[in-house]
């Protein structure tokens, strides 16, 4: 599978842009990337071990939290998993 990391977490992924990872499930993806880039783990995850709410994923462009077994969908390695960060904030009209 490949992941795809976005612009402001590259930095802790070794600059890269997109990592390879063999897993069978979108959260063991997520495991073997933090396993491999240990410094994302903090901005992927709370310290419960839950994926942070500004973070939002998809596989294959679905959004993994319409999907039934979210985390635990299975996947293959020819999939794709975009990580991306929500972003808030903005001027108000005037």
């Amino acid at each position: 599978m490949t992941i795809f990391i976005p612009t402001p977490l590259r930095t802790y992924a070794g600059g890269q842009d997109r990592v390879e990872v063999k897993a069978s499930t979108i959260a063991e993806a997520l495991d073997v990337l933090t396993q491999t880039h240990p410094e994302l783990r903090k901005h992927l995850f709370s310290s419960e071990g839950r994926l942070r709410a500004f973070v939002n994923l998809y596989v294959n462009d679905e959004d993994v939290r319409y999907l039934p077994e979210k985390e635990l969908t299975p996947i293959t390695a020819t999939d794709t998993l975009s990580i991306i960060p929500s972003i808030a904030g903005g001027r108000a009209n005037e």
